[in-house]
């Protein structure tokens, strides 16, 4: 860690942002990823605040207008968390995966009245080859802690999207909280998919972090893809 670091991380604001992801969550309780989002949800909390207010407008935003101006037809979201989000989209076709199985149910729940919506788990072996035109993953990386996971997750990511990949998050290497790796993943797409993939455009963030708003600000840009024809 460099010393920029070890100083950020004892003054108010990495405290801030320590205190922000969660680090001050009851010692032991986290076991790997997976479960972190499964005790999430089934004691009854929520995706987190990127995934309401105004962070889920600007979100939506961006998505819809994406999505009506190049005529997608299909959409995959790897980490669809409990719907909320999805319910400001507007989207042709979708599905949407999870490792939560309680995030699933509330979603299928939610959603139970449109059937242009599908929803199954991570580890669905009869969904691993299901492609879309776009796929999406929106404040999902800096949660994949394991390297492991993390790098499946990116394969699967980029080798089911026919056309586009648009990724919502933080881009630099840091770990901050036992749920929150940020990682700098572009390196990894231009390495394992460049000659496969090109990134097209950076979106940054309308609300850049502020330690001062943590619920209503976020370090997530969007990285949008597109496949080399």
């Amino acid at each position: 860690m460099t010393t920029l670091k070890k100083r950020l991380k004892k003054t108010w604001l990495g405290k801030a942002i320590k205190k922000f992801l969660g680090r001050n969550r009851k010692a032991g309780a986290f076991k790997n990823s997976k479960s972190y989002w499964e005790d999430r949800y089934r004691s009854k909390d929520n995706s987190g605040a990127g995934s309401y207010g105004r962070l889920a407008e600007f979100k939506a935003e961006i998505l819809n207008q994406f999505v009506a101006n190049n005529g997608i037809k299909s959409v995959i979201e790897y980490g669809v968390g409990d719907g909320n989000q999805l319910s400001l989209a507007s989207y042709p076709s979708y599905i949407g995966f999870d490792v939560s199985r309680t995030a699933l149910s509330l979603c299928k729940k939610r959603f139970k009245h449109d059937t242009e919506k599908h929803f199954y788990m991570m580890s669905d072996p009869a969904q691993r080859s299901t492609t879309a035109e776009l796929c999406l993953s929106l404040d999902v990386i800096y949660h994949l802690v394991e390297d492991e996971v993390f790098d499946s997750y990116m394969q699967r990511l980029f080798d089911t999207a026919t056309k586009y990949v648009i990724v919502y998050s933080s881009n630099y290497d840091d770990h901050f909280a036992p749920h929150v790796k940020s990682r700098k993943f572009t390196p990894w797409v231009e390495k394992n998919r460049g000659n496969d993939f090109v990134l097209k455009e950076v979106v940054k963030n309308k609300y850049p972090f502020d330690a001062n708003d943590p619920d209503n600000t976020s370090m997530a840009d969007f990285y949008i893809y597109e496949r080399r024809k």
